[in-house]
């Protein structure tokens, strides 16, 4: 019997993404941002999320996505502080469909052969079938290496261990 992954689905641009669950903290209804002078376009701001500064970040613009129109159901992803390096990071998704579990069986590992600057940050393709597919939705899902793409970050930053733009809490 295959194994199964838990990850949380949700949807940019009409997309389809997930990302491991074991990343997720909570997802929060989407309160105003304060927006940070000079940040990176990606940085939409801080939010103090129960006497927490956490940044938020825009995974449109993050990955290289256009960037739609504000909807009244996005919702904040916040990220558990392990995954941005001991930061408090949330990012903002469109809608947040479902927590899933998915088999092994149902994950295609993307090909050496397609290479692009967004391919690095895919850790697969979920193929979904039965009921989804009769809703007439799309049939499958982006499953994002979130722990590459703050990575990725972390590396440009030259200011030190976290992207350029991220405040950090006093200890």
């Amino acid at each position: 019997m295959a194994a199964t992954i838990d990850v949380v689905e949700f949807e940019l641009g009409g997309e389809r993404y997930a990302l491991d669950i074991n990343l997720a903290r909570e997802i929060v209804e989407m309160i105003p941002i304060t927006p940070i002078p000079r940040a990176p376009p990606f940085i939409s701001g801080v939010i103090n999320l129960r006497g927490e500064i956490t940044n938020i970040m825009n995974l449109n613009t993050l990955l290289g996505l256009p960037d739609r129109e504000i909807r009244d159901n996005q919702k904040i992803i916040v990220l558990v502080p392990e995954a941005a390096k001991g930061s408090n990071v949330g990012i903002i998704v469109d809608d947040v469909s479902s927590v899933r579990q998915v088999s092994e069986a149902d994950i295609e590992k993307i090909g050496t052969g397609i290479s692009s600057d967004f391919s690095q940050f895919v850790k697969g393709i979920i193929k979904v079938s039965g009921e989804d597919v009769e809703k007439k939705r799309k049939d499958l899902i982006i499953w994002l290496d979130m722990e590459k793409v703050l990575a990725d970050l972390a590396g440009r930053s030259k200011s030190g261990p976290a992207a350029p733009g991220i405040v950090h809490e006093a200890d």
